[in-house]
């Protein structure tokens, strides 16, 4: 696959919420909804001219920033990666996509008919990025990035491999919990302590590879 090919295929996923927007703008009031609480009402509006940036936007923002960050790598190992950054910029631009026309979705019906959807993308999230960080490369921009991972190159590939399925099981354990629990605060709260583990334990075990490199 070539250059130009993957670049339009980003920009697939860039383009459809803003093609979705332009078909829902004659019939958006001039007030929308444009922030909903925990159980799925909204609770904040805005003119419609701020879907423009939120979500319209959202996607090409994320897009150029993925263009300029390898080139201010000092050390150059994210263009080393090849088709690998390219899937990292594949994956977050379908996620975009898919949170941008939800929410479009939302502000169109007034609210969010199941709060538990952006659970479920976020999970699928995790899933999929958990499998790509085990490939991931010592870099300075994307995976985990402790002081322990970055000083030494067996613990980076440790850390990943281990980092990345616990990122998979807590995504699919995400999805599960979404499709089980209905009361959003309860969501909510074990949601957090799942996001909580997912960044403690990655960290914590390069530590203890760490130490045990240089015992």
């Amino acid at each position: 696959m070539n250059k130009l090919t993957k670049e339009a295929i980003l920009w697939i996923f860039i383009l459809l919420p803003i093609l979705y927007l332009w078909m829902l703008w004659d019939q958006l009031p001039q007030t929308v909804p444009t922030h909903f609480n925990i159980n799925g009402e909204a609770d904040d509006w805005s003119d419609k001219s701020m879907l423009l940036y939120i979500p319209g936007l959202m996607g090409i923002v994320i897009y150029l920033l993925m263009l300029i960050i390898p080139g201010i790598d000092p050390k150059k190992k994210l263009d080393q990666m090849g088709d690998k950054f390219f899937m990292l910029r594949l994956i977050i631009g379908v996620f975009i996509c898919g949170i941008s026309l939800y929410i479009l979705h939302a502000t169109k019906t007034g609210a969010m008919s199941g709060p538990n959807i952006i659970m479920i993308l976020i999970g699928g999230f995790f899933t999929v990025f958990g499998n790509y960080m085990q490939t991931v490369r010592p870099n300075y921009f994307v995976g985990i990035r402790t002081p322990w991972t970055l000083e030494n190159e067996e613990v980076w590939k440790a850390t990943h491999r281990l980092g990345g399925k616990v990122w998979m099981a807590g995504g699919i354990l995400i999805i599960l919990m979404a499709l089980m629990i209905h009361e959003p605060a309860t969501m909510a709260i074990w949601t957090g302590v799942v996001l909580i583990a997912l960044v403690l334990v990655p960290i914590v075990y390069s530590y203890t590879e760490f130490k045990k490199v240089r015992a």
